[in-house]
């Protein structure tokens, strides 16, 4: 296909998350990550789902009432949540850990810096990823990232080594 023939596109529109109780993941993520509500969705008198927004670049999020799904989906990470950058993923890992929330840390990663494996009520993984890259992909071709949790542990490991 040729850069003619690509449709234009815009960015994501929203992510959207199949939760079992809608009070509970609005109160988690409005406190942990400062997201609003925008919007709810009435149906037949009963609110099934609200529309989030996020007051400082955070993508828009949809949670949907749909308890059989949110645990069908539960530890899954469906999506990364982009972050400026180190110093930025870092004050958000403090902010969690301060909160209690438990989550792996912030790590060296192919190409920027991640924070994984926090999870919201119903088990989802959300993730962090920073926007700001230590490693150039190649704009004319695929970058091939081999062994990529193998190689963030020895960049790590050396990292501590010389501190």
């Amino acid at each position: 296909m040729s850069d003619v023939d690509v449709p234009v596109l815009a960015g994501v529109h929203h992510l959207k998350l199949p939760v079992s109780d809608l009070d509970r993941s609005r109160a988690w993520y409005e406190s942990r990550l400062g997201y609003r509500v925008a919007a709810e969705f009435v149906e037949q008198g009963v609110l099934m789902g609200l529309a989030l927004s996020h007051p400082d670049g955070g993508p828009d999020l949809a949670l949907r009432l749909d308890p059989d799904r949110a645990r069908a989906a539960a530890g899954f990470d469906y999506f990364s949540i982009g972050v400026p950058g180190q110093a930025e993923i870092e004050a958000l890992a403090a902010r969690l850990t301060g909160m209690g929330e438990s989550h792996a840390g912030v790590h060296w990663a192919s190409i920027g810096w991640i924070l994984p494996m926090l999870h919201d009520p119903d088990g989802h993984e959300v993730r962090f990823y920073t926007v700001a890259h230590h490693r150039d992909l190649d704009p004319d071709g695929v970058t091939v990232i081999t062994d990529p949790r193998e190689t963030s542990e020895r960049h790590e490991a050396a990292a501590a080594e010389r501190m």
